[in-house]
Order: structure tokens, then sequence, then C-alpha cells
């Protein structure tokens, strides 16, 4: 699968969006996800220069073929952050029909943040799986940062959203987030076979992916070997 597998991350602020002071700060993570043989991609989280997205996938002889949404918070999918309004899901399907394939959890979520209607979105449970062409993409459901996060297994590649980064994870502190669910999210994300190659939500390290091996042996957030613990130290 990894000769026709196509996979980019793509940082908001210097890979597209360049100039945008909002994106430049967040340091956001888009990914596209594709079939080389057969030209067709999924563009994950698009934010804040949809446009760029589309032109990345175009210069590749690439094309959109649906949406996978990590989680509702606009930094990911376009909305109001904080008074800032940033372009997303909207924008780009009002140049692309695709589906969007969000968690069964996060789909009211989405559809507040962003404004599309229902009927864009596709709902999912825990490990169904997404194809793109031949390349199939297992939605991991992983509560903890919003009631619907989710992350993105491709060939060897564990996209995280904000679940988790390669130092730290999601805030909990937001509406819907759960330490509790965050917990078991990570305990389940560190249990994933085969050592797939960790692809954050954001660049909040100096290096953009790592082995979740290595992940799980540098990441603070593994430490608490029991919920209880976990809560002494994440309150």
């Amino acid at each position: 699968m990894s000769t026709r597998l196509y996979f980019r991350q793509l940082l908001a602020g210097r890979d597209f969006a360049v100039g945008d002071p909002v994106a430049t700060q967040m340091r956001n993570f888009s990914y596209l996800i594709g079939d080389q043989e057969t030209g067709e991609a999924l563009i994950v989280d698009p934010a804040y220069a949809v446009g760029d997205l589309l032109d990345v996938l175009a210069a590749d002889d690439m094309r959109p073929a649906g949406v996978l949404v990590t989680h509702h918070h606009p930094d990911h999918v376009g909305g109001d952050l904080m008074g800032h309004p940033l372009p997303g899901l909207a924008e780009l399907l009002g140049r692309e029909q695709v589906p969007v394939h969000v968690n069964g959890a996060e789909s009211e979520w989405v559809r507040r943040t962003t404004g599309v209607s229902a009927a864009d979105l596709v709902a999912h449970e825990h490990d169904e799986v997404v194809e793109v062409g031949r390349i199939p993409v297992r939605l991991l459901h992983t509560p903890g940062h919003t009631p619907g996060s989710q992350c993105f297994l491709v060939d060897g590649r564990l996209v995280a959203g904000d679940t988790l980064f390669l130092e730290g994870c999601g805030r909990t502190d937001f509406p819907g987030g759960d330490p509790d669910e965050m917990y078991r999210s990570l305990r389940a994300l560190a249990g994933l076979t085969d050592d797939p190659v960790v692809y954050p939500g954001h660049m909040y390290s100096p290096e953009p992916s790592a082995p979740l091996s290595e992940v799980r042996r540098t990441n603070f957030v593994f430490r608490p070997a029991s919920l209880e613990q976990w809560r002494t130290m994440f309150g």
C-alpha cells in the first residue's frame, strides 16, 4: 500500500495560509491522505486557507474526495476563534461538494461551529474504515479533548489530532472535555500494535512526528499507571 499512498503533512503559516498571523501562532497541521493511482485524496482538518490546500492537491495531480475531521474546534474546521473568523469546512464545501467524515458524538458540535448542514456530515462509530481509492483509513474514537475526537490510522501512520501530541495531550477544560476519557483514550492509543508514527494536530515540539514507542517513552502523559494517578497529576 505504501507505494500508492499519498500522504502530506502541512503546517499552517508555513506550508499554507502563509502570512496569516493566527495560523502562524496556532501552528496547526492539516494532512492530505490519498491514493496516488486513483488521484483521490482526503483533507484532514481544513482551516485558515482552504484554497491553498486545494492548490497543493492540484499541483500534485490529486483531487479532493472527502474530509476527515479530528474534532470541532475552529482552528481545525473553521468558525469563530475568540472573535477571529476562520475559514474552514463551509468555505471548502462552497467549492467542492465532498462528504465530511466525523465521529457521531461530534456531529452536532461540528455543525454548530461551522454552520454546515447536517446533510454534509457522515457520522461514524469507533473503528470504522473510510476508503480513499484503495487506501483504508481506520477511524479511532478518542474522546477526552472533545466528546467525538477521533484519530486516523493509515499505513503505519497515526494522525492524532489534539488527542496526543509528541509532548503532552489536548486540553480537557474546554466545553465537552473529560479528563477521565482522555486517560482512557491515551491508554488505548498506547496499546496500538506495529509502532505507528504519530502525526499530531499541532507542532508543539521540535519534531513534527515520532514513532509511538518514542512518544510513549518520553511523553509525560504516559507516566500515570492508573486513573487515580492521572487524576492526581492532572486534576
